[in-house]
């Protein structure tokens, strides 16, 4: 987490199972273990950089901001000299779709409309990420359970999906009957997997989208 470092790790990590898959290829191998991946991994900036910083976010969770912050500070500086920590290896106890809690436990944040300056929406946001897709692409987001989704994500969770989505993918809409609808805009996903990890019963499941189509950043 103190590592904002997302997009490099990504790519370097892309290049190691790119590299895998291609020796794998190359050797006429297939339907097997890319174990050179793991190795490339093992051995890479990348697994250096998060072993150093894996537990600042457990700490935090677990101590608060007071003491959890200076906690992980000591424990990256520690990591940094010396290459062990004290506490070894933390979990976090449980997974993000089980830290959700019923929306009947807070308030509504109000929070103030984008401003078009400094903040905007998340449509603009998205045209900004050059994301295409095919309008008749084959369904990448898949619900598992559409009355699951009613009945749990929107009735007891307030519909998360339409604010942890980065993208405005989701959405829930009244149809023509006053009934509430779950609605998937695809074309709009940056395939950040947040669904597939946050919704609270593990009812979405991203899949593979059709080849050549996404987030495509420039530098312009």
């Amino acid at each position: 987490m103190p590592r904002i470092k997302g997009s490099h790790n990504a790519i370097l990590t892309g290049m190691m199972g790119a590299e895998a898959a291609f020796e794998a290829i190359r050797d006429g191998r297939s339907g097997d273990t890319l174990e050179g991946y793991e190795e490339a991994y093992a051995g890479s900036s990348v697994y250096k950089e998060l072993k150093t910083v894996r537990n600042v976010k457990p700490l935090w969770s677990k101590l608060g901001t007071a003491l959890g912050i200076p906690m992980g500070g000591l424990d990256m500086w520690v990591n940094s000299l010396f290459g062990f920590s004290f506490f070894g290896t933390l979990s976090h106890g449980k997974t993000d779709a089980a830290s959700l809690k019923p929306a009947r436990n807070f308030k509504p944040i109000d929070y103030p409309k984008p401003d078009g300056v400094l903040s905007f929406d998340k449509l603009t946001n998205v045209s900004f990420t050059n994301t295409y897709h095919e309008e008749d692409q084959p369904v990448h987001l898949k619900v598992k359970d559409l009355a699951l989704q009613k009945s749990s994500e929107y009735d007891v969770y307030a519909g998360p999906s339409a604010r942890y989505c980065p993208a405005g993918v989701y959405e829930w809409v009244k149809d023509d009957g006053g009934a509430m609808r779950f609605q998937i805009n695809s074309q709009n996903c940056i395939h950040c997997k947040t669904c597939d990890i946050k919704d609270p019963n593990l009812n979405i499941n991203w899949t593979v989208p059709e080849g050549g189509g996404g987030p495509a950043y420039s530098n312009t």
